[in-house]
C-alpha cells in the first residue's frame, strides 16, 4: 500500500497527492481520512467565507433606508443580481479545480473574495447611484462560485460511503456562513455601526482564509488536468434531471435567504433591527441541518429522503401562503424557519444521491471495484459544480417571484403559491425517476454489455 505523496511534483510546486485510493479501506484507515479531513475542514473555511460575501447585500439592504433612494424592488433587483452572478461563476469554478488543482484554486477563490469586499467598502453610503450598488453586488456574486469548486474538490476526498457525511458537512459548513454575515449584520445594527464596519470585518478573515488554504491544503493529481469530466457530465440526463430538484432545495435556500428579511420589512412592516432579529435563524437551522440530510441519506437512500422533504417543503408552503392570507407573522415566521429547515435537509440528501448515481452507472458498465469508484469520482465530481450552478439560479428565480408579487399584488403570497406547485412537481419527479421501479435491482440480472441496463436508483 502506497500512501499519499504530498511532495512537490517535479514540474510545478505545492503539495500533490499522486496516489489516492479512498475506497481501500487499510489506505483509509492508515492515511486517507486524516488527510481527507484536514482538507475538508480549510475547505468549509473558504466555502463559509465565499457564501457569506455572496450574500452580502441580503444584510446591506437592510442598512440602506429612505436616505438611499431605493424602493423596495429596487432592493430585490440587488439580491437577484448577487444571486445570478453567483449561480453564473459556478460553471467556470467547476472546471478550475481540473485546470489548477484543489489547494491553488481554494487559494485563488478566497483571495478573489477581496475584490467584492473592497468594492462595496469604498462606495457604501447615500447618494451612491442604485447602478453602482448594483455592480458591487454582482462583484459579491463571485462568492457563490466558492461552493461549485469545494464541492468538487472535497468529492475526490472520500469513499461513496463517506460522501453524503463529508458533502453535507462541507456543504453545510458553507451555507452556515448566510446566517453568521447576519448574525454579524444585527450586531453591527445593534451596535449602531455603519455598513463599513460590517465590510471591514470581514476584510482580515479572507485573507486569513486564503493563507491557510495555501498552508495546509492539498491537491489530488488524478482530478488536475481532466477538463473533459464536465463535458461528460454534462451530456448526462442524471445532471439535468439532478439539478431541476437542486433547485428546489438549494434554490429554495439561496432565495430565501436572500429575500427573507426583505419581505418581513416589507409585507409585515418590520424595522431593519426587528428584521435581523429573525432573518438569521432560519438559514442557520437550515445550515446545521444539511449535514443530516446527508446522513440520513447514507443510511435510508437519497431518492427516499428527497422524496418525502419534498412533501415536508409543500406542507410548510401552505402554511405560509394562510399566514401570509392572515397576515398573522407569528405562523408566517415559524412556517418560513420550518421551509429552511427542509431545504437544508433536502439539499444534503440531493447531493447524497449524485455520487450514488454515478457509481451505479458505472457498474452497470461492468466496472468494478476502484475502476468503478474512480468512474464515479470523476463524473460525480463534475456533474456537482453544474448541478450548484442551476440550483443557485432557481434563488434568482425566487427573487424575481417576490419582486413580481409585491408589485402585482402588494404581498409575497403569490410567489409561494408558484413554490409550492413546483415543489409538487419536484416530488412528481423524483418518484417517477428514482423511486417508480424500486424491484429493478432486483431483476436486473441483464449482462454489463446490454445497451440500456435496467437500473435502480432507489437507495442512492
Amino acid at each position: 500500500m502506497t500512501a499519499p505523496s504530498t511532495a512537490p511534483a517535479s514540474s510545478r510546486g505545492g503539495r500533490w497527492i499522486d496516489h489516492w485510493d479512498p475506497e481501500d479501506e487499510a489506505f483509509w484507515n492508515e492515511t486517507g481520512e486524516k488527510v481527507a479531513r484536514r482538507n475538508l475542514f480549510f475547505s468549509v473555511l473558504s466555502e463559509h467565507i465565499g457564501f457569506s460575501i455572496w450574500t452580502l447585500w441580503s444584510v446591506m439592504v437592510l442598512f440602506m433606508g429612505p436616505e438611499y433612494g431605493l424602493t423596495p424592488a429596487d432592493k430585490f433587483t440587488i439580491v437577484s443580481m448577487a444571486t445570478l452572478v453567483g449561480a453564473i461563476v459556478r460553471v467556470p469554478y467547476t472546471f478550475a479545480v481540473a485546470v489548477f488543482g484543489g489547494r491553488m484554486w481554494t487559494v485563488v477563490s478566497a483571495s478573489l473574495l477581496l475584490v467584492p469586499t473592497v468594492a462595496a467598502f469604498a462606495v457604501m453610503e447615500p447618494g451612491t447611484s442604485f447602478t453602482t450598488f448594483l455592480l458591487c453586488a454582482m462583484l459579491a456574486g463571485i462568492g457563490g462560485g466558492n461552493f461549485a469548486s469545494s464541492m468538487t474538490n472535497i468529492n475526490a476526498f472520500f469513499p461513496l460511503r463517506k460522501k453524503g457525511w463529508a458533502l453535507g458537512l462541507n456543504a453545510g459548513g458553507g451555507n452556515i456562513g448566510v446566517p453568521v454575515v447576519q448574525l454579524v449584520g444585527l450586531a453591527v445594527i445593534g451596535a449602531s455601526g455603519g455598513p463599513r464596519l460590517l465590510l471591514g470585518i470581514y476584510i482580515p478573515f479572507i485573507v486569513i482564509a486564503a493563507v491557510l488554504a495555501w498552508l495546509k491544503m492539498d491537491s489530488i493529481s488524478s482530478v488536475k488536468n481532466d477538463t473533459g469530466a464536465a463535458k461528460d457530465a454534462a451530456k448526462d440526463a442524471h445532471t439535468w434531471i439532478m439539478s431541476f430538484l437542486y433547485i428546489g432545495t438549494f434554490g429554495s435556500f439561496i432565495g430565501y435567504s436572500f429575500a427573507f428579511g426583505l419581505v418581513l420589512q416589507t409585507q409585515f412592516g418590520r424595522t431593519p433591527l426587528q428584521a435581523a432579529y429573525v432573518t438569521f435563524i432560519g438559514p442557520l437551522l437550515g445550515s446545521l441541518i444539511r449535514p443530516v440530510g446527508g446522513w440520513l441519506a447514507d443510511r435510508y437512500g437519497g431518492a427516499k429522503i428527497t422524496l418525502w422533504n419534498y412533501v415536508g417543503m409543500a406542507a410548510a408552503t401552505a402554511v405560509v401562503v394562510v399566514a401570509s392570507m392572515q397576515k398573522s407573522l407569528p405562523l408566517f415566521t415559524t412556517a418560513f424557519i420550518a421551509l429552511f429547515v427542509l431545504s437544508g435537509l433536502g439539499n444534503g440528501s440531493t447531493f447524497k444521491m449524485i455520487p450514488g448515481i454515478f457509481h451505479a452507472k458505472a457498474l452497470a458498465k461492468g466496472l468494478e471495484g476502484e475502476e468503478a469508484a474512480a468512474y464515479g469520482r470523476r463524473l460525480s465530481g463534475a456533474s456537482m459544480g453544474l448541478i450548484g450552478a442551476v440550483g443557485a439560479l432557481g434563488g434568482l428565480g425566487i427573487n424575481l417571484a417576490f419582486r413580481q408579487s409585491f408589485l402585482t399584488v402588494g404581498s409575497g403570497t403569490g410567489a409561494f403559491v408558484a413554490f409550492l406547485a413546483f415543489y409538487g412537481l419536484c416530488f412528481a419527479v423524483t418518484w417517477a425517476v428514482y423511486l417508480r421501479r424500486p424491484a429493478a435491482a432486483q431483476t436486473d440480472t441483464a449482462p454489463a454489455t446490454d445497451a440500456k441496463p435496467q437500473l435502480s436508483y432507489a437507495e442512492v
